[in-house]
């Protein structure tokens, strides 16, 4: 959470995403199915902008990123300030989930290596999305997914307005508390420009910024699987959220 004043410096945040081997998580954990996300936009989706910045795995860049950032003291194998204090984050998901669970502690082991302390703290899945993420009570860093059709505009996960509050009645999805006024008018900007190469100025833009500015940090895209019985053919899953029988008339049942 960018309230968090470790998290809220953007030096850290890189050094965070810069110390982790992402695409080793893809290859050793899901076989090379779920590829790297430098952006929330998935490289399938026509907006998508592969010239944004990366972060390659880079250990040595991101300790030194913390050390500009004022981690500088090594005390067992943990990074203090001139204050004295940890460089200590609390890490969450939902209790479970063993997918979650083994990417938390690979991630530990990651931040570890660097000078980073990671406290895991898990909850239920009704506790951690019905309360905890959705009125913003997690201090340090929360992990979870999100679903999203192609050239989705994140007004709800990015938008300065949408942070939940008390006084919007804990609405929106922008849990982070990111709040950019140039991505605000981007977001409004693309609802309503018509123009396709227009538009996709104005998306290229705002993934620039993401991968600047890093409101979260980006993983992988998740890939999920659609099982189907051999006998019924010609299912093309749509990629998107609207439903796969959205073509139901093209199905074929095989005797």
């Amino acid at each position: 959470m960018l309230d968090n004043p470790i998290l809220a410096d953007i030096r850290v945040r890189r050094a965070l995403i810069q110390s982790i081997d992402r695409e080793a998580i893809n290859q050793q954990l899901f076989a090379g199915r779920q590829p790297v996300a430098d952006t929330s936009i998935n490289p399938l989706d026509w907006i998508h902008d592969q010239n944004v910045r990366r972060w390659p795995f880079d250990p040595e860049a991101a300790a030194a990123l913390l050390d500009e950032a004022g981690w500088k003291v090594m005390q067992n194998g943990v990074r203090h300030n001139a204050a004295g204090e940890p460089l200590r984050l609390t890490l969450m998901t939902t209790a479970g989930n063993r997918t979650r669970e083994l990417v938390e502690q690979v991630l530990q082991s990651m931040w570890k290596q660097v000078g980073v302390e990671i406290v895991i703290e898990n909850e239920p899945a009704r506790v951690f999305f019905g309360d905890t993420v959705s009125h913003r009570q997690f201090s340090g860093l929360a992990m979870f997914a999100w679903i999203s059709p192609p050239e989705n505009v994140p007004r709800s996960t990015l938008r300065s307005d949408e942070i939940p509050n008390e006084a919007n009645g804990w609405s929106g999805q922008n849990y982070t508390g990111y709040s950019n006024p140039r991505m605000d008018e981007l977001i409004d900007a693309i609802e309503i420009e018509l123009d396709r190469e227009k538009r996709v100025k104005l998306w290229h833009e705002l993934q620039k910024i993401y991968a600047e500015d890093l409101p979260a940090l980006p993983l992988y895209f998740r890939a999920d699987a659609h099982i189907w019985p051999q006998w019924l053919k010609n299912i093309t899953p749509t990629g998107h959220l609207a439903p796969v029988t959205l073509h139901v008339e093209d199905w074929v049942v095989e005797e």
